[in-house]
Order: structure tokens, then sequence, then C-alpha cells
């Protein structure tokens, strides 16, 4: 009987990026590791549930979607989420920060200070820095000052994020985008006053991230499909995506496609499954 596993997504530790399996198990995404996966031929991608429980009915959600999740189970998820304004009451001190992906390209978000730079880790941020420290509702005032008065978005599609990865500019251009950027949010009037203000400074993802030297991508995995294989070599991890040397050439992979199916290992280098081509263009531990 073939074995197989269900992946939970990626996760940044201490140690880096991780894919996480049902059951605890962990498996290292270091740069030049080989990913080799399959999918069951017969298989069928099911809801992953919410707020840690099992879809009741465990509908079946398509291979497109990022979320793994269907109506219902989103829409519970969603109910709890501080990122979708749902959430008021949450005692915990909360970070405002800006997040750079690329030239022009930067973001007003909040994150609970417990949280460290998790969460920038996750959205694929290159650079960032923090502005300011305090309550929830007051970090969301001011999270929409900045996008009404320097008109800064709080969200940057993953599509343009992957675009401008290969070939960032030096360091210090980004670093200087982002402190003049800094410069003119701290300097606006109506800032909430429970909100402590932080000094710029700058924390910089590109090593973090393999991103030095990064290769132009040739594709994207569009979605995975019952019987479909991906088997590459990692070049860089950024949020979800993992950068792959394959056969076909450097795919991006987003790893929140793999959540719902069932996975075992493949039994070829190969990638069977859907790519949407850019437009710019041996001992496995479990699967890999």
């Amino acid at each position: 009987m073939t074995q197989a596993w269900r992946c939970t997504g990626l996760r940044w530790g201490e140690g880096g990026p991780e894919l996480a399996w049902e059951g605890g198990r962990r498996s290292g995404l270091e740069r030049g590791k080989r990913v080799a996966f399959a999918v069951l031929p017969t298989g069928v991608r099911t809801c992953v549930g919410a707020r840690g429980n099992a879809c009741p009915v465990l509908a079946e959600v398509s291979g497109r979607s990022t979320g793994a999740r269907c109506e219902e189970c989103a829409r519970l998820d969603r109910a709890h989420s501080v990122a979708a304004d749902t959430v008021a009451d949450d005692p915990r001190p909360y970070r405002v920060y800006l997040a750079w992906f690329g030239p022009g390209m930067v973001k007003v978000g909040i994150t609970a200070a417990e949280r460290g730079p998790a969460r920038l880790l996750e959205q694929g941020a290159v650079c960032f820095s923090r502005l300011a420290c305090g309550p929830l509702m007051a970090a969301r005032r001011a999270e929409e000052l900045l996008r009404a008065a320097l008109r800064v978005p709080d969200r940057i599609p993953y599509a343009d994020k992957r675009a401008v990865r290969a070939g960032l500019p030096p360091l210090g251009e980004r670093v200087a985008e982002l402190a003049e950027l800094h410069k003119r949010a701290v300097a606006l009037d109506g800032w909430p006053e429970s909100l402590e203000r932080a000094p710029f400074r700058a924390v910089d993802h590109s090593g973090v991230f393999g991103l030095d030297g990064l290769p132009r991508m040739d594709g994207v995995v569009s979605e995975l499909a019952a019987g479909g294989t991906v088997s590459g070599e990692v070049r860089a991890v950024a949020g979800p995506d993992l950068h792959l040397a394959t056969a076909r050439g450097l795919l991006v992979l987003d790893t929140r496609l793999m959540p719902g199916w069932e996975l075992t290992a493949a039994a070829r280098d190969e990638v069977t499954v859907p790519v949407r081509r850019s437009v710019e263009t041996d001992v496995q531990d479990g699967l890999f």
C-alpha cells in the first residue's frame, strides 16, 4: 500500500522554512534540498477545515485555491481573523510595519508583537521596518491613516512579488526607499496617542530567502492535480513560494496549493502538473 502524507503548509521557524505535515512532522527546505512529491492518482482535494476543526462534510475544493477551504469553512476562518478586521478585543500589543517587496512596492500592515518577524517572512517581505506598537484598534487606525494619507496599500498580489524577486536593486537602494516612506509616515498628523512610535531600523530578508543571484522564473505552478508530479531543487524560499530548479526550468510553487491533497514520494524526476509560463521568459526523507 502506498504511504501518503497530507501537508498543512509552509512554516517559518527559527531554523528557516519547513513544510509541515499532519502528525507534526516537518521537512526542512534549505537551499539545494531536493523536493519531489506526487499527488495520488485517485486523489481528490478536500477542505482543510477551519480554526483547527475538520470540515464536517469533507467538501471538495478547487486545485487552484490557495486557501484550500470550502465556502463555509472559509467564512468561519475569517470570522476570527485579525487580518479580516473581525477581531476588535484582542488585548495583545500590535506592531505597525512597512514592508518592501520591490521598487515602488511597499505595503503597511499590522502583526501581533509576540510573533516577531514571522508575519513578514510569511508574506515574502524582502525588507521591512517597524513604525509603532500599541493596542490593536490604535494600530488599525494608524494603518488606515497611512493608506489614506500616503496611498500605501495593505496588500500586494503575490504575482507582483514573484515578478520582481530576480534582479532586485542593491540593499542600499531598497533601504533608502523604505527609510523615506518611514520618515513621511511618522511625520503625519493624526497618529493615535496610544501608539509608541519606533525609530527606523531596516531588516532585510534577501539572505534568508536566498534571493542573491536568483535567476528569473520560467513559470508558476498553477495547480496540483491527481497523478501530478513536482520534482526540483530548492533555489529560494520566499513567503509561501518555493523557487525550484526543475527539468522545465526555474518554477515557482506556491505551497498553499498543497494542503488538502494526499501526497506521496515521486517515482520520477519530472514536473507534470499544470504550469503557467512566465511572460518574462537522492535518497528521500519521506516525500523528500
